[in-house]
């Protein structure tokens, strides 16, 4: 039995994942923001409490992520899998307590920062797993980082690419920097979960004309998730990019003076 933690598993894709994890056999700890919606995700997985349980904290700051760690650290001794699914989709101009755009502290940053502080209880697993869930993003070195990471007057369309593929970086570097770590990136697709709502209106609107044609099912976006953390046969970093297609994937090759660069911006803001 594998212990498994999934950051948004309390809805959507993430909670697909969990379903699918639960009946391998695993246990589950799932984080979210809402209460609510994790106790309906408990309640929907029907499991005993020592097989599924649900953490709320706010992934957005920083003290709400080293919250969540400290509670997981005290009641886990070891992690087998990390699994990101957390992600918010805005093209306002908002900032966190933190002074960080939301979307850059939840769709990034708050993952390096879990990962990090998780770090201790994933190297007491045989084979700790870290995934964690974009849009579709390549892993190639032709991002602009000159606005990383305070990204003054957010544009989605111009900031997306930078904050998604930082994901591929620390992928890189977790693998390189932890001996016996699996890490990888992986497309969500395009599946119609709750990440809609807050969506810019264009996105919106495309999603309700062209969703019964080019939407993806859950199951096909949480597929590539659960076959990472149920097999032992691959090695990170890598790169999950067509739902469905576990065996189709890109290893992760991107510049190390880049990857070095994020990790400093990123250590120095969360001091992980």
């Amino acid at each position: 039995m594998k212990t498994i933690l999934i950051a948004g598993g309390n809805s959507g894709i993430g909670l697909q994942a969990a379903r699918d994890l639960l009946a391998d056999g695993h246990r589950l700890v799932l984080l979210g923001r809402d209460p609510r919606k994790g106790e309906a995700a408990l309640t929907l997985l029907d499991a005993p409490a020592d097989r599924a349980s649900f953490l709320a904290t706010d992934l957005s700051t920083h003290e709400g992520v080293r919250d969540a760690a400290r509670r997981i650290l005290d009641q886990h001794d070891h992690l087998d899998a990390l699994v990101h699914t957390t992600g918010v989709l805005t093209n306002q101009d908002s900032r966190t307590v933190d002074g960080l755009h939301p979307f850059f502290a939840v769709n990034y940053l708050s993952r390096y920062h879990l990962t990090q502080l998780l770090l201790p209880a994933l190297h007491r697993a045989e084979r700790p797993v870290v995934l964690m869930m974009t849009a579709a993003v390549p892993p190639v070195d032709d991002a602009d980082f000159a606005r990383f990471p305070q990204f003054t007057d957010f544009s989605f369309g111009r900031d997306r690419k930078p904050v998604q593929l930082a994901n591929h970086h620390y992928a890189a570097h977790l693998t390189h920097a932890t001996p016996g770590l699996a890490a990888g990136v992986v497309n969500a697709g395009a599946a119609k979960t709750d990440i809609m709502r807050a969506a810019p209106w264009y996105m919106r609107v495309g999603a309700k004309v062209l969703g019964p044609v080019v939407f993806d099912s859950v199951e096909t976006s949480a597929h590539n998730v659960v076959e990472a953390v149920r097999r032992d046969d691959w090695k990170g970093p890598l790169y999950w990019g067509r739902p469905g297609k576990f065996e189709q994937r890109t290893p992760i090759d991107l510049s190390t003076t880049s990857t070095q660069h994020l990790m400093d911006i990123s250590r120095t803001l969360t001091g992980a």
